[in-house]
């Protein structure tokens, strides 16, 4: 079972997206929280799958939450699910730890299928979101120099984290095992300097990888 912890402050919202997850059998919505603060809160004694959460909420936003989630237990995947179709929000959302970036109105099934790419180390952006965002990461950035340590193999896989792509769908496409993958992406992160993939699909964008 994929266990979800739901935060938004409208109730009937929030109902309305625990029916439309739990509609996949595998899925359920063991935690809700009306604000960032209640799901950290949530974190602390629960453990989760991934946590959804709405970006503007009282008492403590989304982002914030995504922050300290994101920093306290890395190993929970974040989504963010929202009303506003703006860049700089999905932007924030990436840094703050984010795996996906989703509008309220999606589909039942475009929000199960994010929930599950988030969750095998995918990204998601909706496509009207990304047209929007994807300018603004490699704004100024064509000139920057790909890290000459990286090897062939390794740009294979950063070039496939870039386009949202999960460990077992690189892992098919390179015939590679799933640990092999996981193993290159470590060694991958280490030598940039970075803190997870989200961080690495940015660094494939911004230097033309993808």
């Amino acid at each position: 079972m994929i266990r979800i912890l739901l935060a938004e402050d409208q109730g009937m919202v929030r109902q309305g997206l625990k029916m439309m997850i739990e509609t996949d059998e595998e899925m359920r919505v063991t935690g809700e929280a009306s604000n960032g603060k209640e799901a950290v809160s949530l974190c602390e004694s629960h453990h989760f799958d991934i946590v959804v959460l709405d970006i503007r909420m009282p008492v403590m936003d989304g982002l914030e939450a995504a922050r300290i989630i994101h920093s306290r237990w890395p190993s929970r995947k974040i989504l963010m699910l929202t009303t506003f179709n703006d860049d700089q929000y999905a932007l924030e959302a990436l840094k703050s730890g984010a795996r996906g970036y989703m509008l309220k109105d999606a589909e039942p099934q475009e929000l199960i299928r994010a929930i599950r790419s988030c969750l095998s180390g995918g990204i998601t952006l909706q496509d009207h979101v990304a047209a929007k965002v994807m300018p603004k990461l490699i704004k100024h950035t064509k000139n920057e120099e790909i890290d000459p340590s990286i090897t062939p193999r390794e740009l294979d896989i950063i070039r496939r984290i870039g386009e949202g792509r999960s460990n077992k769908e690189i892992s098919d496409e390179l015939g590679l095992s799933v640990g092999t993958v996981k193993n290159h992406i470590s060694l991958i992160l280490d030598k940039l300097a970075l803190r997870d993939r989200t961080q690495l699909a940015i660094y494939a964008i911004r230097h033309n990888i993808v």
